[in-house]
């Protein structure tokens, strides 16, 4: 079968659509993955096809600074989503036998589907659905608000979500000679979300089809061998803590690197820093600063991880069994930073907007000095070891997609 994987936004959602996508590759199906052009090395890397669609979500971010006006911002916001529906359009009519789409693109992914008479399944990497027992992430109250809170919050994400994509996905609707449709993913069935129900239970109240599948690990570029001055630096002294912000932050680079080595000092640790879209660097003997590293095998050998809480980073420190200090900043990040903190694998998070040299340093002390944070680190990481989010939609697929 020819599965094309529709995703869009930063590395954390792309790289675990790799080791789905492995997986599938591996059962004998013919994969490929529609991504910004930015993350073709990832994908062709790990023995994937890439299919191109227009858009760079780091130009985005900062096109969004520079806006003078919220106008100017919607402006730029709907010249970025017309091109993905263009490039989602192109990539299905390229040729699938079926589309696993991300939720974000999910409209656009039901619209190219549809025209082309293919099937879709969403594959989504965070919880999608409005539900009684917690707020959604992005929500803008993430604790407090009862059931009746949660389910309106919650709704009120998905709202946001569909007026994103509401023009462009009428708009390709049009354009590929299809009736007015639904505009959001809301209504797709059936959807997987990849990440462990240990983590995130799946409510009572979601409707039938929607399931928690597990982790879809980011699979490793073939051939991939760790850089001898990493290997030289991880055996030089103790575990290093991981200190990175991901997509976060571009444009920060020099005030942050300054203030994470401060805070390092303070804390009397070692540091591998992740450069990141920030463009941080490394800043004394102690601190070795590194491009992208799979986190999987970085992450191991680290202290603790002291990371923004994107799904994918948070989901890399969970497998690892190893504190994590989560420094959220926008979006989904409030949501997995405080779910970390319920799970008793971080102290509590130090919201990007208070972070300074004396707070982190204090931070990376407490997460290292309580042991108990590691033991429940490990007893999860244990866990999730136990699981395969990948068979679960591979069993799917095999099954002829019912259900």
């Amino acid at each position: 079968m020819r599965i094309l994987i529709v995703t869009a936004g930063s590395r954390g959602d792309v790289a675990p659509f790799t080791g789905l996508g492995r997986r599938l590759l591996d059962a004998g199906h013919r994969v490929a993955v529609a991504a910004h052009p930015s993350f073709a090395a990832l994908v062709r890397g790990c023995g994937l096809e890439h299919r191109p669609v227009p858009g760079d979500p780091q130009d985005l971010l900062r096109a969004w600074s520079r806006a003078a006006s919220r106008e100017e911002a919607r402006a730029v916001t709907r010249a970025y989503v017309d091109g993905l529906a263009d490039g989602v359009a192109d990539a299905v009519a390229a040729g699938c036998d079926l589309v696993l789409t991300a939720f974000g693109p999910a409209p656009l992914s039901r619209a190219a589907a549809e025209a082309s008479g293919v099937p879709v399944v969403g594959t989504y990497l965070t919880p999608s659905f409005a539900t009684g027992h917690f707020p959604l992430p992005g929500a803008q109250d993430t604790g407090g608000l009862g059931p009746e809170g949660n389910l309106a919050a919650g709704r009120e994400v998905v709202r946001r979500a569909e007026q994103l994509f509401a023009g462009a996905a009428a708009r390709l609707r049009a354009r590929l000679g299809l009736p007015a449709g639904p505009p959001s993913g809301g209504g797709l069935r059936p959807v997987f979300h990849g990440y462990s129900a240990l983590v995130v239970p799946r409510p009572a109240d979601w409707p039938p089809g929607v399931h928690v599948a597990g982790y879809w690990w980011p699979a490793r570029p073939c051939g991939w061998r760790p850089p001898d001055e990493v290997v030289d630096f991880l055996q030089a002294g103790p575990p290093p803590v991981f200190i990175g912000f991901g997509s976060m932050a571009p444009g920060h680079g020099e005030r942050l690197t300054e203030l994470v080595a401060a805070a390092v000092d303070r804390a009397g640790v070692r540091a591998v820093v992740q450069a990141g879209w920030a463009g941080l660097s490394g800043c004394g003997p102690d601190v070795l600063a590194v491009g992208d590293l799979p986190h999987d095998w970085l992450f191991p050998r680290t202290a603790a991880v002291v990371h923004h809480a994107g799904a994918g980073t948070t989901a890399a420190g969970l497998r690892a069994g190893v504190p994590a200090l989560p420094v959220p900043v926008m979006a989904d990040q409030p949501f997995w930073a405080a779910r970390l903190h319920r799970l008793g694998v971080s102290p509590r998070p130090l919201p990007f907007n208070d972070l300074t040299a004396e707070a982190l340093g204090a931070a990376i002390r407490a997460c290292l000095s309580e042991p108990a944070l590691r033991r429940r680190a490990a007893g999860l990481a244990h866990g999730l070891a136990a699981e395969d989010g990948a068979a679960v939609v591979l069993d799917h697929i095999g099954s002829g997609l019912s259900g």
